[in-house]
This record gives structure tokens, sequence and C-alpha cells, in this order.
């Protein structure tokens, strides 16, 4: 399977490229800030044809090129409804300040519209999509419609998890925000630690891959956030007892 990242915009979100290999059909993941001219090199690089993007949640380094990527190939968007209406909306979901610092670090206009074909995801309902099995995981916390997605080749043993901004390496996504909760952001990502395998891949909205064994075993982020809902004496017994 072929997976390929770049950094988009001020934020460095991860926009991802993942096909069965090259010369394939293709799913474009988040495509922040700017995407679409380096997105237009990674398909032309490995002969890849885009025939969806998936969102892993509404906020903006995320969503930004959503709409001119989706015109240009003739895609469909896939979200969680629980997010949907950040593609139309957006203004309404942060504040001044927010608003305010993303203009300055861009120098651009927020996008106010969502693509003319939008599909909603729902938890656990698997999708084929370019020869690959898609399968959300509802994750909210970050936003109300934050979602994970394991992704693998039709009829394979999925060992990826494109994870946006609930997980990072040696990090969680941020709860203070619009529409972020810690207390279900706790839930969701203990649910990712009892769902997923040490093995499992994690490729996060931001920064490196890594693993949910070295999160399990080495986030003192992922410990702080369960702590916002579980007992202290009690989390490493949680963790402990999730799927290893």
């Amino acid at each position: 399977m072929l997976i390929e990242a770049f950094p988009a915009g001020p934020w460095e979100t991860n926009c991802y490229v993942i096909a069965p290999g090259a010369g394939h059909d293709a799913i474009v993941i988040d495509p922040g800030f700017a995407a679409a001219s380096p997105l237009r090199d990674v398909l032309r690089r490995h002969n890849l044809r885009a025939v969806a993007v998936v969102l892993t949640h509404g906020h903006m380094d995320h969503v930004w090129s959503v709409v001119p990527v989706c015109a240009e190939h003739a895609v469909p968007a896939y979200i969680h409804p629980g997010d949907r209406e950040r593609l139309i909306s957006p203004n309404d979901f942060m504040s001044p300040a927010l608003r305010e610092a993303i203009l300055a670090s861009t120098g651009g206009e927020l996008t106010t519209a969502e693509p003319e074909d939008v599909a909603t995801l729902a938890d656990g309902h698997a999708v084929s999509i370019a020869g690959l099995t898609l399968t959300p995981m509802h994750t909210p916390g970050h936003t109300p419609g934050s979602t994970v997605f394991h992704v693998g080749p039709q009829g394979e043993r999925a060992e990826h998890l494109i994870s946006g901004d609930v997980l990072f390496n040696n990090g969680i996504g941020r709860t203070d925000l619009v529409g972020g909760d810690s207390v279900v952001m706790a839930q969701s990502l203990l649910r990712l630690m009892d769902t997923y395998e040490d093995g499992t891949l994690v490729y996060p909205g931001h920064g490196p891959v890594t693993t949910i064994g070295d999160e399990r075993r080495r986030s003192r982020y992922l410990r702080e956030a369960l702590a916002e809902k579980y007992a202290r004496d009690e989390i490493e017994t949680l963790l402990v007892g999730a799927r290893s």
C-alpha cells in the first residue's frame, strides 16, 4: 500500500495520499492550506487518480483546500455529520482571535462553502474506495465530529490508522477550541487504546508517524487526558488492560 504525506500551510497539516500502489486510484485525506499544488505533484509522481477526499474533522487547517481539490478532480468529500457545518460556516466555530490569527498566518480568506458532493460517514460503517477499505471510528473531543480511519487494501488486515488531531506522536489534540470537550476526548482516547493493537501505525494530522503501543507506553499527554475522566490509580490498569 502506498501512503505519502506532505505538510500543508503554516500549521504543517499532514495531507495524506493513500492508494493500493502506484498507478491506482487514490484517496486524499485532509487537504489543508495551499494543498492543491503539492497534491498534483504527488499524484503525477505516482501516476495516481484522486477519487475521493476524506476529512478527519472540520478545522480550517484540515479542510482549507477541500473545495478546490474536489472541484479539480470531480470527487466527493467524506466527513462525519457532526462536523459538516464547519465546512459551510467556519466562522461560526472559531473565536475572533483565532480567525485573525489564521488570516494573519495565511494572508488568505476563509472558505465559506462546501464541495458540491458531500457524503457523511457513520461510526464503524466500513466504506470501500479506490481498492481500499476505510473503517471510521467516531472519536469526538477535539471536535464533535472528529473521526479516525483504519485503512488497508480490501480483503487484507489493516494496520494503518489515520488519526487526524485526536492522537499525535507523544501528544493529543487540544480540547479548548470551540466544540472541544476534555471528558469526551478521554473517552475517545481510551476507546482507541482498547480497539487497536500495539503494532498499529498511527498517521497523525501533524508531526511524524507513531504506533498505538508507543503512545500507550510513553505518552504523558495521554495519561493526563485520561485523568479528566478516570482516577489516576485506574489509568495504568486501563491501559494495560487495553488490546495489545
